[in-house]
């Protein structure tokens, strides 16, 4: 089994000095990031969606074999809430495609409160390119039903296994044959970092 590791972005200031050499000019960051982990999520496309030619970039500056996991833009998941799909997914994917080869899962990660609606679901799963590798993180306890894992399966979608406060805070089902899992906060120290019989736990699990 692969298994790709990495961060959810790359561009912390307070990485200087822990992460990246404190002399290292922060445009090449990404260089020194790529070098050490196979995988970075993505998380500005889910509040604006960057140029095309910006998705080109990081692609360029990636060694072979790096995925890029993309954050779904919010217009979609929270203020439309997964109506009328169609136009935000297009203009996603047209930029998205910047990455190639990169171009990794994208990642729908629902508000809250969004109380569970299949028939929207699959409308939002149907949008995007068959080719496309979809998770989908629920964050409301409505949506852990059976047609809901259905539909997820249907599209060869994966549910995606959030982790806070080192609970599994969603449903285990397995709906592809791949995963995605989001540590958010673990309960060792410093403050969000992870115990190693959690992430054991995490290791047999996978």
């Amino acid at each position: 089994m692969t298994v790709y590791i990495g961060t959810s972005g790359w561009q912390y200031r307070h990485w200087r000095g822990a992460f990246y050499p404190p002399r290292l000019p922060q445009r090449e960051w990404l260089e020194h990031y790529a070098a050490r982990f196979q995988t970075v999520e993505v998380n500005n496309t889910f509040y604006s969606l960057p140029r095309r030619a910006v998705f080109e970039d990081w692609c360029a500056r990636t060694p072979e074999g790096f995925v890029f996991a993309l954050k779904m833009s919010r217009y979609l998941t929270h203020l439309k809430r997964l109506r009328d799909p169609k136009d935000p997914v297009d203009r996603f994917m047209e930029v998205a495609r910047g990455l190639d080869g990169k171009l990794g899962p994208v990642l729908l990660q629902l508000p809250p409160r969004m109380k569970a609606d299949v028939a929207r679901l699959q409308d939002a799963l149907q949008a995007f390119p068959r080719a496309v590798r979809l998770a989908v993180e629920f964050r409301d306890d409505s949506w852990r039903r059976e047609d809901v894992r259905q539909a997820l399966a249907d599209r060869g979608a994966a549910l995606c296994l959030a982790d806070r406060g080192e609970a599994l805070a969603t449903a285990d089902w397995k709906t592809a044959d791949w995963g995605y899992v989001r540590l958010h906060w673990g309960r060792a120290s410093p403050q969000s970092c992870y115990t190693q019989e959690c992430l054991g736990v995490w290791a047999r699990r996978l």
